[in-house]
Order: structure tokens, then C-alpha cells, then sequence
């Protein structure tokens, strides 16, 4: 009974899912029933996958959404990346269906309209728009997408940045090609099912009413969080090694190093005439930091030549970082490659050799025979004695002509960064708070600060960076020291008022979590996506005095405790006083741990809530 029902939603799955057949329920629906206030719902995503005659891996898909609002209208556009030597995509289908009254609407898109994109050396895209999507059109495509390899398994993603309604995996495998089968679910499948017949298995995975993915706090790339389920071989097809091999005998990546550049002699004799191996390394690394221009892209080969870069005094970042490696081999410096993927790329998998996450490269210097610097030259604040900022905790494949037995390589740091936020307020009889701050960020916060500050501008990051959470407040005299000095920390100080809004003629009350940039809880709902990565280590203290108006007394003070996660992973510590008509506070939270997993979520959650109302408790005074 149970397999004649499963037959049977299966098959009234199936007669709603063909081609150009919606469902006039579907026109008229207004809302996702299970994610209210979604802008668009994808209704279905089905995949079939199959081997072919000559082993070729060939997947079916179709597609289809309904959009809500005018928020969504963009899925209209539509991009299906791929990889033309060895994949290929056809047999595209699209159309938009919209209600006119009573009368169904279809319109099929023009195949002249359907175009396809080069994107790099690597990847092309098929681009088309579909025409006449409005609020209440449903869209859908389907189209046949084929590699040569029998290890190219497609992987797939049940989970959508809007919800899903239904989204179905089924695929073949043959039984001279295995995989290791990795489901990344957070609920339960509707259906998880397999049956074998003449050496070939089938599984079939559903997903149905799956939540939109919203993008968290703290979170690794999005790649690596949805719900979806990865093929890896058995047997490799490649192996680290090979792509490191592949990667220096190409043409635009590792044979690149042997190109000569106008006017590199002099700058080389210059690096030669210093004493020692760090002075070589500061002064090329600087130079080519502050004369080459980093056009935002990255790729783990060269897009057009580290000639081309060196006389545009621009490149990606990999022509950048191959620029500086041939500088410091042609001045006696010991210097290799390293090639990885960034932090929203997606990290690099052990047991998954490929190309598709790898997109920048970098220089490996070694210090002794444990420790080595990392250089890239391509980020404005990097220095060349840390782990660049965007490159911590990511993983990296050592590329070394004669050294090709390595494995991948995790980078990351020990040393802690540091906030320090130092405030010398005032506190009026009419319920304002006035004074001045100073804030010192080290290391891996300092450049983090200077980027966004780069990025959004003094007026942006001043609201962003200091008044979330804190209506009523003005900043004036803002100003920064020693952005240019990589091994100071970063010193900002400004001076401030603010309304102590919950004041009244008896009682005068306020908090001292201030310009820190955590004054709110970035970990308040109850379920969590995504795995937690604090990037590194990390420490903030504050420090405050608060000067007592007259005729005022302390009321209530928060009392001194300390609150530690299991395994002292982050400890929490308050200390509050009053000191000769002063209220005198310090708090520190240390992490000493920088990744936590979703099923961790609850433990740190809880640690959260509970650090939350310590930092946010109030100090009251009483008007005597």
C-alpha cells in the first residue's frame, strides 16, 4: 500500500511538472504557504541523471518559479554556467506563463535570444531573459546539460535563496564508478530511496517545502551551507597533485613566472643590495603592493599576461602575486606558489581534487623549516609578515616545481586581534551621557576597519561601526591615526553625546556596551543555517569611567562574573565599580575558538543570550 501511494504522488508530481502544463491554482496563488512574506517560490526543480552508451554523464533539468512581487522579477534572468571542455549545455527550453483573466498566457522565448558568455579561461555561461515576467507570472526552463567525464557527477542543491516547494534528485550510477555520497540536510527528505538492476543504481532524493537560505552572521560561502548532496569518487580522477603539475606547465599560470618585464634589473640590484632576506622581501613586496593596482577579479591563472599587468600597473590578483614571486626568485629569495579558493568561493576539499573552487594564487615564503609567510600583494592593508586577512582559515594547495607531495594546507593564525575601546564620559542631571572615545584595533581588526572604511566611506561606516543600537547618539571630531603604519594598531577617537532615553526625573539609567560594533546580538534566532566562522581569534576589552552627576547616587550596579563556553572556547568577564564618584566598568570577551558547526549552534546560542544580558544589564542612579 505504501509503494501504491508513493506510485501515486509520484505520478500526480509528474502530470503537473510537464513542459508548458501550469496549474491555474499555481497562476492564482498569492503566497508560499509555508514562508510567508517570500518575494517568489521556486514550485519545482527535478534532475535526472544518466550514463550514456559511451559513459558520458548526461542530467535533465527543469525548473519553474512563481514570482510573487516586483522584488523577484530579476529571476527572469537566467545563467547557466559551464565548464566548455569538458561540459556542455543544450536543448534549452523557457517560457513565462501569466493569467489574463480567466485566459492562460504562454510565452516561449525566441532561441535567437539565448546567447552564450565567456567568462574566463575557464567557464562560459548560456544567458537569456525571459520577456513579460510581472507579479503573478510563473517562468520555467529546462535544458540538457552533458560531461565527458564519468567522475564529473553533477551535485545539487535542494535549497534555493527563495523556498522550494519540491525539489527532486534522481540519478544513475554504474557500478565500475563509484562515489562517496555527502548529504548536507537539515530536514528530514521526503524521500530517500535506492533499487539496483543490471548493475546499475538508482537513487532518488525529495525535498519538499525546503525555506528559503537567508545569508547569516558569521557564515563560510553559501556553496557550502545549503541543503544538497555531493558526489566525490572513490577513485580520483585527479588528484591534488596532478592539478598542481597541470597548473605550472600552463601557459597562463605557472609558465607566466619565466616572462621578462621592462625595467625589472633595477628594481632587482636595488633588492640585492639590501643585507638581509626580510629587508628584500619588505621592500619587493611593498613596491609591488603600492605600484600594481588589484582590479577586483580573481583567478587562479593570469587573464592576460604578468607582461600586460606590469605595464597597465593592474592585473588580477593571481598576475599580481606571479609578478611577485618571479621579483623575489630573480633576487635569491626561496619563494613558491600557493593556490586556494577565497572565503565565499567555497574552501578547497580534501577529498575532492578539482578546479572549480580554486580562484587565486599567492606567494609561500619559507621562515625555517616549520613556519613560512603568505604574501599577497594584491590587498591594499596586507603586510607581508601575517596571513592575509581574506585568506584565514581557508584551505591551500602547495604548487612547488620538485615538491608535488604535499597536502592541502590550513591556514590560520594563533595570534589574538584586539579591540580596545576606552571611554571618558560624563553623565548630565537631564539624562545625557557626553565624552570621548579612543579605540585601538591590532592586527587582522585593524584591516578589516580599514577596508570597510575604504569601501563605504567616513559618513557609512561611522553610522554602521558605531551607532547600530545607539538612537540619539552624535559623534563629532572624528579622526584616525597611523593607517599607514602596517605594524601599529589602528587608533580611532571622536567625541560623543547621547540621550539616555529610558532616564526620568528619579532615575537616570544606561549601559555601558558602547562603540564596540557588538551592541547587538548577531545570534538571536533559534535555528541556525549555516556552520560559524569568527575568522580569528579575537579580543575586546572596554573600559569606562562614567562620572556621577550631582546629587546623584548608585542605585544599582551589575554585579562582577565571569561566563565561559564548555572548553573555555570564548570566556566572558565583567568587572564593575565605583571609584571616587566614578563608575568604573571592564568587560572582556575572548575568543580563543574561530569555527563552530550548525549542531554546535544551540551551546553557543544559549552563551550568547546569556553574555547579551550581562553586557546590556543597565546601572541605575538615583536622585537623592
Amino acid at each position: 500500500m505504501l509503494l501504491l501511494l508513493l506510485g501515486l504522488t509520484i505520478k500526480a508530481n509528474a502530470q503537473t511538472m510537464e513542459f508548458g502544463h501550469v496549474d491555474t491554482a499555481d497562476l492564482k496563488m498569492t503566497e508560499c504557504s509555508f514562508e510567508k512574506g517570500a518575494n517568489a517560490m521556486v514550485l519545482f526543480d527535478v534532475a535526472k541523471v544518466e550514463y550514456n552508451f559511451s559513459s558520458s554523464i548526461v542530467m535533465q533539468r527543469h525548473r519553474r518559479i512563481k514570482i510573487f512581487n516586483d522584488k523577484e522579477v530579476s529571476l527572469a534572468n537566467v545563467r547557466i554556467e559551464f565548464l566548455p571542455k569538458f561540459e556542455d549545455v543544450k536543448n534549452i527550453e523557457a517560457e513565462v506563463v501569466n493569467l489574463n483573466g480567466d485566459k492562460i498566457e504562454r510565452t516561449v522565448i525566441d532561441p535567437k535570444l539565448i546567447y552564450t558568455q565567456k567568462i574566463d579561461k575557464q567557464t562560459q555561461a548560456i544567458i537569456f531573459t525571459l520577456p513579460n515576467v510581472k507579479p503573478g507570472s510563473i517562468i520555467e526552463y529546462r535544458y540538457t546539460w552533458k560531461t565527458s567525464s564519468p567522475f564529473n557527477y553533477p551535485d545539487w542543491a535542494f535549497q534555493d535563496m527563495i523556498p522550494t516547494r519540491y525539489s527532486k534528485f534522481e540519478g544513475e550510477f554504474l557500478y565500475n564508478y563509484s562515489f562517496n555520497i555527502i548529504k548536507k540536510l537539515t530536514q528530514a527528505a521526503t524521500l530517500d530511496t535506492s533499487f539496483t538492476a543490471k548493475n546499475i543504481t538508482t537513487r532518488r532524493w525529495v525535498l519538499t517545502n525546503v525555506p528559503g537560505f537567508k545569508e547569516e552572521a558569521y557564515m563560510t560561502a553559501i556553496e557550502d551551507n545549503v541543503q544538497s548532496v555531493y558526489f566525490r569518487p572513490m577513485t580520483r580522477y585527479y588528484t591534488w597533485i596532478d592539478i598542481a603539475k597541470i597548473m605550472l606547465a600552463d601557459e597562463d599560470y605557472g609558465k607566466q613566472a619565466d616572462t621578462k618585464l621592462d625595467g625589472e634589473a633595477e628594481l632587482i640590484d636595488k633588492a640585492k643590495a639590501l643585507k638581509s632576506d626580510n629587508e628584500k622581501i619588505a621592500f619587493l613586496f611593498n613596491r609591488i603592493k603600492t605600484t600594481l593596482k588589484w582590479n577586483k577579479i580573481d583567478h587562479w591563472y593570469t587573464d592576460e599576461g604578468i607582461k600586460k599587468a606590469w605595464l597597465k600597473k593592474m592585473g588580477n590578483s593571481t598576475e599580481i602575486n606571479l609578478i611577485l614571486y618571479r621579483f623575489l626568485k630573480l633576487a635569491g629569495i626561496k619563494a613558491s606558489l600557493f593556490a586556494l579558493g577565497t572565503r565565499k568561493n567555497g574552501e578547497l576539499e580534501v577529498d575532492n581534487p578539482s578546479f572549480n573552487r580554486l580562484n587565486k594564487t599567492v606567494v609561500k615564503v619559507p621562515i625555517d623549516s616549520l613556519d613560512f609567510y603568505v604574501l599577497d600583494a594584491s590587498g591594499k592593508y596586507n603586510v607581508y609578515t601575517d596571513i592575509p586577512y581574506g585568506l584565514l582559515g581557508t584551505n591551500i594547495l602547495p604548487i612547488e616545481a620538485g615538491h608535488l607531495g604535499y597536502d592541502l594546507i590550513r591556514l590560520k593564525t594563533g595570534l589574538a586581534s584586539k579591540s580596545l575601546v576606552f571611554i571618558n564620559g560624563q553623565i548630565k542631571p537631564d539624562g545625557k551621557l557626553e565624552g570621548n572615545m579612543q579605540l585601538s584595533s591590532s592586527n587582522y581588526n585593524r584591516i578589516a576597519k580599514l577596508d570597510r572604511y575604504d569601501k563605504d566611506g567616513e559618513k557609512k561606516y561611522i553610522e554602521d561601526e558605531f551607532k547600530k543600537g545607539n538612537n540619539g547618539l552624535e559623534i563629532s571630531n572624528y579622526k584616525r591615526q597611523d593607517m599607514d603604519v602596517d605594524s601599529l594598531p589602528l587608533i580611532e577617537e571622536f567625541n560623543f553625546k547621547l540621550d539616555l532615553t529610558a532616564s526620568d526625573d528619579a532615575y537616570i539609567y544606561f549601559r555601558p556596551n558602547l562603540f564596540t560594533g557588538i551592541e547587538l546580538n548577531p545570534f538571536l534566532n533559534e535555528r541556525r543555517l549555516s556552520d560559524i566562522d569568527f575568522v580569528f581569534p579575537k579580543i575586546y576589552s572596554i573600559n569606562g569611567r562614567y562620572k556621577i552627576p550631582e546629587g546623584y547616587k548608585i542605585d544599582a550596579l551589575p554585579k562582577n562574573l565571569n561566563i565561559a563556553m564548555p572548553g573555555n572556547d570564548i570566556i566572558f568577564k565583567r568587572t564593575v565599580g565605583e571609584l571616587e564618584g566614578e563608575v568604573a566598568v571592564h568587560y572582556v570577551i575572548d575568543f580563543k575558538r574561530t569555527k563552530f558547526s550548525r549542531d554546535e549552534y544551540p551551546e553557543l546560542h544559549a552563551f550568547y543570550k546569556k553574555m547579551y544580558e550581562m553586557l546590556n544589564e543597565q546601572i541605575v542612579l538615583k536622585k537623592q
